[in-house]
């Protein structure tokens, strides 16, 4: 019998839950794996390197009869309802659920799906191996000033060459969590003058920190729950925005990065403030699939605004998905982050057991014997 199993993500889904290398070292614990035949094409994994590393890859009948026996479905994308309606009652799945959908929730609780979802892990010292939203969105941060820096018509560093000197590229990032920091030290590796903001405490010391500039609003740091920033008041809101508008308007690239699970993006930028930058500059949001913390920006769309400083435009890209635009890095993180989840559920006998006196996985269940949690 296998104990886990992931699929083939839906397109355009290009990461995998488990990789060859994460595979092997479930074996050596104990755990039998089972893969759907090309699951991790996109990802750069073949079916040998699976076969290889001691999985059972299975397709057709093969994977309808692993699937029926499983303990444990890894995944990345949420399920839809339909994948939710072919599992098994009473089966564990492990991955991203998105935010509060009732009918996923219903689907989940029809089929006695007992889910576990990362965006619920507790954020503890203990679940940091396990933190598959860092993990992810240190791909994320890489990703997104790379994208800038393709579509920005001027260099990123400081370039002193016999036919003169030119400037480097200003970089503003929004938002100073795993992403943003990653952010920021990828902007600063190609050269760019970087300054930053995010209103949670500490964020001035960890933005200078990796060699950046803090962009002090006036307003006193606000932390929510898990570490996250809080939503502001209207008024504090507003007042963030202009200052900050002040600063974007004068810069080559913003990348936004604030976001809080299962909740929409807070809006950092008006569209007159991106209006008003230099025509070239670029735009990057990555919480554009969350509403977008600028306005204006959806998720998967290029768009060019007209300057109202004339001449060109400014470039407004919000990112759908940033990961999986790096799916083989993305895809191993992310297998680690599921692997240490399931050695925290082997018991003693080496049994894979649903523990839910753990506090990371009783944080993590969303749903349970027809029931949410």
């Amino acid at each position: 019998m296998s104990t886990v199993v992931a699929l083939r993500e839906p397109d355009p889904e290009t990461r995998v839950a488990l990789v060859p290398e994460v595979v092997a070292q479930l074996a050596r614990h104990g755990l039998s794996v089972t893969i759907q035949s090309g699951a991790g094409t996109l990802a750069l994994h073949t079916d040998d390197d699976f076969a290889a590393a001691g999985a059972t890859v299975a397709t057709g009948g093969d994977l309808a009869r692993a699937l029926a026996t499983t303990q444990v479905l890894v995944h990345v994308r949420p399920l839809d309802p339909e994948r939710i309606a072919a599992l098994p009652p009473g089966m564990i799945t492990l991955g991203l659920t998105g935010g509060v959908d009732p009918v996923i929730v219903e689907a989940l609780n029809a089929g006695s799906i007992t889910a576990l979802s990362f965006e619920r892990l507790p954020r503890t010292s203990r679940a940091q191996v396990m933190d598959v939203l860092s993990s992810q969105a240190f791909v994320a941060g890489y990703r997104a000033v790379l994208e800038a820096a393709i579509r920005l018509p001027r260099f990123f560093p400081l370039a002193m060459t016999a036919a003169g000197t030119v400037p480097p590229a200003k970089v503003i990032v929004l938002g100073v969590g795993v992403a943003g920091l990653q952010a920021i030290a990828t902007a600063r590796r190609l050269g760019a003058k970087v300054a930053a903001n995010d209103i949670r405490p500490d964020s001035a010391e960890e933005v200078r920190s990796v060699g950046a500039e803090f962009i002090d609003v006036g307003i006193a740091p606000q932390a929510g729950a898990g570490g996250y920033a809080r939503d502001l008041d209207a008024g504090a809101a507003h007042a963030q925005q202009d200052v900050l508008a002040n600063h974007i308007m004068d810069a080559d690239v913003l990348i936004t990065t604030a976001s809080v699970p299962g909740r929409p993006a807070p809006r950092l930028v008006a569209a007159a403030t991106v209006a008003a930058m230099r025509p070239g500059s670029v735009v990057v949001d990555l919480a554009a699939s969350a509403g977008g913390n600028v306005e204006g920006s959806l998720p998967g769309v290029e768009a060019r605004i007209p300057s109202t400083r004339g001449g060109g435009e400014v470039t407004l890209l919000g990112l759908a998905a940033a990961a999986a635009d790096l799916p083989v890095d993305a895809s191993g993180l992310f297998a680690r982050n599921v692997a240490q989840v399931l050695r925290a559920m082997v018991a003693e006998d080496g049994t894979l057991t649903l523990n839910l006196n753990d506090e990371l996985i009783h944080g993590m269940c969303y749903t349970h014997e027809g029931r949410s949690r």
